[in-house]
This record gives structure tokens, C-alpha cells and sequence, in this order.
């Protein structure tokens, strides 16, 4: 039987009813541009991770450039970004006039390594983005400690991993809450998704706050007043309206989310050395936004799952230092070998709150089944 890699609908199916009552209390408010729906759900997400402050704005991408303008470096400032991760993170540098300095990644977690974090650090590094990829965090502390040693600003690029944890000196921190400000995106595909783009900035520090809520909104809070040079990015209040409703119920669909995987792992885990199954660090709650796998022969088994109906997808098949737009920084193939290998043979499969036993089972048979006849 065919398995979609998402499955939307079904999450919609569930919740019809609750969430064409909260669209239709928009439409009767009349009320589109940040108002009450918006502060609504800024204090949700504020309460749900643990900070005092949320800012929302048009999409994760935004959440990124508004953090980076925020922070007020200089033209030309590096930021320590890593290969393999979604183009944003590296864009947002660039788009905000700062340099991306490339790192290697962990090849077991596929989270920033530490250690060649350091080896690229110069007298010009200001910041670093710790993407926490495929909904697993980051090791955030011996980031934080490396930060603080060299006076670098921590950003979380918490996208993929809206509700995943991890113990910092002891205390559980959500994703977004232990560097200087999270960044997380409701595309529909997330953990937490809406019904069109839409993203979110959170933070402790209070003048981080305002400059947020002002470069949102052209640079000002008084309409025609404008103390800095902003922009328009307002979260629609649309979305803040349906991910209010799906908020509460977050928490159940991120242990189904774990249960799958488990279930995933059982299945799969004998495959090994054809295919490995995720690595959870330990101290970390994953939220598996995607099931991302290791395999030998990934553009084969890509073809053998499209041919039987299993959704599937490569998330991502060229690292960042070798795209075309980042040429003029001089990488080449070889300089991050970590990024270049997982990019060669990573493939991710449907896992989603929704998913069936029935349908985990028919994945894991297929996978199995190629393994087995080539």
C-alpha cells in the first residue's frame, strides 16, 4: 500500500471542527494584522518553552534575518554556520551582509562538531547558528562553553525542532531557549505547522525583544515613527489563530512522534551496516521531525521506494559550501567531509503523529525487501 511521506489531512480530519471555530472567530474579529490572536499564541509559546518574550513574524527564514539584524554586528562579521542543514541558515547570513563560515558536522547527530567550530574561528567570528537538524538539538553546552570563551553570540536555529529538549548543566532547556534567541519555523511540515508560512523569534533578553518587535514592523512601534530600518514581517494572525488550537495538543503528538521512531528503530536497526537508524545523544529529547536514515546505495533504495508508493526524501543532497551562490568563498569539495558524506547518503522516511502501524510496518517491509533482493 502507498505511504505519503505527510500526511496533512489526516491531521486536519481530526481537528475540523476546532479549528474552523477559531478561523471563524478571526473572521467575525475582523482582526488580520498582530492583534489579539497573535499576542494569544506569543504567550502560549512563551509559556510552553520557558521564556519571557515571543515574537512572531512571517516565517522561519525571518526569524532568522530579524535575529541577525537584531544583534547589530558589522558589515562583513563572520558567523559560523553548518554545511548541512537547510539553505536558510546560511542565506540569512549572507542576506544580512555578514559572512558564513562553514563547519563540519557530527557525522553520528549531524549537529554542529565543536571541535571544528574552533578550528575556524577568527578575529572577525561574532556569532555562530547551532542548527538543531531533524529535531534533535545540538550540543549546546560545549557550544555555549566555546561561545563564552570566545565572546560569540549563540543563536538557535530551532526550526526543525519545536519541542525537543536537552539537559544544560542539569536543567532541561527547550529548543530556542539556551543561546541568545531561538528561531523556529510553523511551515505546515513542522512539528508544530500551520497553514502557510509563519515563524517565530524567542528570547530572555528584553532589548533583544524590542528590536524585534521593532524590525518587524519597519522599524518602530508608533506607526510613521521609525527608530530603526525594519521590515515587514508580521505573523499572520490567521496562523497564530490555527496553531493555537494545535499548541495544547503538541505534547501528545511529539511522544507518538518517539513511539514511531522507536517502533522504526526495532524494525531497521538489524539492517546495519546497509543502513544505520538515528542516533539520539544522550540527555536530549528528539522530536524526529523527520526519520532520517544512513544508507549505502541511497539513490537506489530513492527509486526502489518511489516505485512502491513510500513517500521518501533527501533532505540535503549537496552541502551548503558547495552551493553555486556561495562560490566566491573559495570551499571545495573535500573541505567538510563529514557534510559531503552525509549529504551522499542520507534519505528520510514518513513518520508523522498520524502514521499507522499498518503503514510503519509496510515502509520498514520495503526497505527491508531492497536490502534483502540487491
Amino acid at each position: 500500500m502507498p505511504v505519503p511521506l505527510l500526511d496533512l489531512e489526516a491531521q486536519y480530519a481530526a481537528l475540523r471542527d476546532p479549528l474552523e471555530e477559531a478561523i471563524a472567530e478571526l473572521l467575525a474579529s475582523q482582526s488580520f494584522i498582530l492583534g489579539p490572536a497573535v499576542q494569544r499564541f506569543e504567550r502560549g509559546v512563551a509559556a510552553f518553552v520557558g521564556v519571557p518574550h515571543a515574537i512572531g513574524c512571517a516565517s522561519g527564514t525571518d526569524a532568522l534575518l530579524l535575529t541577525l539584524r537584531a544583534l547589530q554586528l558589522d558589515p562583513g562579521d563572520e558567523v559560523i554556520v553548518p554545511a548541512f542543514t537547510f539553505f536558510a541558515t546560511a542565506g540569512a547570513v549572507w542576506n544580512c551582509g555578514l559572512r558564513p563560515v562553514f563547519a563540519d558536522i557530527d557525522p553520528e547527530t549531524f549537529s554542529l562538531d565543536p571541535a571544528d567550530v574552533e578550528a575556524r574561528l577568527t578575529d572577525r567570528t561574532r556569532a555562530m547558528v547551532a542548527v538543531h537538524l531533524f529535531g534533535q538539538m545540538a550540543p549546546m553546552e560545549p557550544l555555549l562553553e566555546l561561545a563564552a570563551r570566545h565572546s560569540m553570540t549563540v543563536i538557535e536555529d530551532a526550526a526543525q525542532a519545536f519541542g525537543a529538549r536537552q539537559q544544560i548543566q542539569g536543567e532541561w532547556r527547550h529548543a530556542g531557549t539556551a543561546g541568545a534567541a531561538g528561531c523556529f519555523s510553523f511551515y505546515p511540515s513542522k512539528t508544530l505547522g500551520g497553514f502557510g508560512d509563519g515563524g517565530m523569534v524567542v528570547t530572555r533578553d528584553g532589548a533583544l525583544a524590542d528590536r524585534l518587535r521593532k524590525l518587524r514592523v519597519h522599524g518602530g512601534h508608533k506607526m510613521y515613527h521609525h527608530e530603526l530600518v525594519g521590515t515587514n514581517s508580521r505573523l499572520d494572525a490567521l496562523q497564530a489563530a490555527v496553531l493555537s488550537v494545535k499548541l495544547p495538543r503538541l505534547a501528545g503528538w511529539l511522544e507518538l512522534r518517539r513511539r514511531h521512531a522507536s517502533a522504526y528503530h526495532d524494525r531497521l536497526a538489524g539492517l546495519a551496516p546497509e543502513l544505520t537508524v538515528p542516533a539520539c545523544r544522550a540527555g536530549t529529547e528528539h522530536v524526529y521531525s523527520v526519520y532520517t536514515v544512513r544508507v549505502q546505495r541511497r539513490d537506489e533504495l530513492k527509486r526502489f521506494l518511489d516505485a512502491h508508493g513510500i513517500g521518501n526524501a533527501v533532505y540535503y543532497p549537496m552541502p551548503l559550501h558547495l552551493q553555486p551562490c556561495f562560490a566566491a568563498l573559495g570551499y571545495r569539495a573535500g573541505d567538510l567531509p563529514a557534510s559531503e558524506q552525509a549529504a551522499a547518503e542520507v534519505i528520510s522516511l514518513p513518520l508523522y503523529p498520524e502514521l499507522t502501524r499498518a503503514q510503519l510496518e509496510e515502509v520498514a517491509l520495503r526497505v527491508e525487501q531492497f536490502y534483502s533482493i540487491s
